[in-house]
């Protein structure tokens, strides 16, 4: 059975930006989130990208249209059992998304496909939760899905055939670039890009430099468009030490440890673009 219906999961920055993809690309979609709130808050935003992309002539009125048409909201987890293709975007928690594939395994048909878009836990455990691992992939998206067209896709020892032949498919079909990566915690960018990070905060921990200079030198140095520091406020400095611990809890090396710096900040609520506030603080 072809996927025609997604069900997305989670609202915020990620999942509004995958739901507005798979609409755009001609996919139903319908997206899950516990609160009217945050789902109105997510739907504003989608509205807001579509209308400036209108406003700069990249796309037609009839397409944001028609785009907005193809999305459903719900507070009604059940809402998704038909779907054909479902993808988590919540909390990087392994216990909450283990949860989630535990239900998720109970309400979606048995010819579903249950997609994490984890950017760095066992897929394996969320897999196994689900009680039909083979059904279970990762389609780990970036940050914003509206922008950058990488995805990776992660399989477990026992996803099916069938299950990575029909993900790879729907990515083509919404013009993503894949790679394909098995099990182990960061995949392949985050497992490279998390250290480098890092590394750049220490240089400005240890006042080598500051953050300006460290992502120019990046920028102008390693034809980098965006530097490391610019970076981790994009991605979220909560999330990247969420990412941190599951890869040093995994590897044990000294490179995967969030630095003092980052620990800091994020105490203090300062957590990048999405508080206005990180290692730059001018994203008001």
């Amino acid at each position: 059975m072809a996927i025609e219906s997604v069900g997305v999961i989670g609202c915020g920055i990620m999942g509004s930006g995958i739901a507005q993809v798979c609409a755009g690309h001609g996919y139903r979609v319908c997206v899950y989130e516990e609160e009217d709130q945050r789902l109105e808050a997510g739907m504003n935003s989608i509205k807001s990208r579509l209308r400036r992309e209108v406003a700069r002539k990249r796309l037609s009125k009839e397409h944001q249209d028609r785009t907005l048409n193809r999305i459903q909201t719900t507070t009604d987890l059940t809402k998704l059992g038909e779907a054909d293709l479902v993808i988590e975007a919540i909390v990087e928690d392994l216990p909450v998304k283990r949860e989630l594939f535990e239900k998720l395994g109970k309400i979606c048909s048995p010819h579903a496909i249950l997609a994490s878009n984890t950017s760095s836990l066992s897929l394996s455990e969320m897999a196994a939760a689900s009680t039909r691992p083979e059904k279970v992939i990762g389609i780990h998206f970036f940050n914003p899905p509206t922008v950058l067209p990488l995805v990776e896709i992660i399989s477990s020892e026992v996803t099916d055939q069938e299950t990575l032949d029909k993900t790879m498919s729907f990515c083509d079909s919404i013009d993503r670039e894949t790679v394909r990566v098995k099990d182990s915690p960061g995949f392949i960018v985050n497992r490279l890009l998390v250290p480098f990070i890092f590394d750049a905060i220490r240089m400005v921990e240890s006042n080598i430099a500051t953050a300006e200079d460290v992502d120019q030198a990046c920028k102008v140095g390693l034809n980098h468009a965006m530097g490391p520091l610019a970076t981790a406020d994009l991605i979220g400095l909560d999330v990247l030490i969420q990412i941190s611990e599951s890869m040093f809890e995994e590897y044990g090396e000294a490179r995967f440890k969030a630095p003092t710096l980052l620990r800091r900040l994020v105490s203090l609520g300062q957590l990048g673009r999405k508080t206005g506030s990180g290692f730059f603080d001018n994203y008001k």
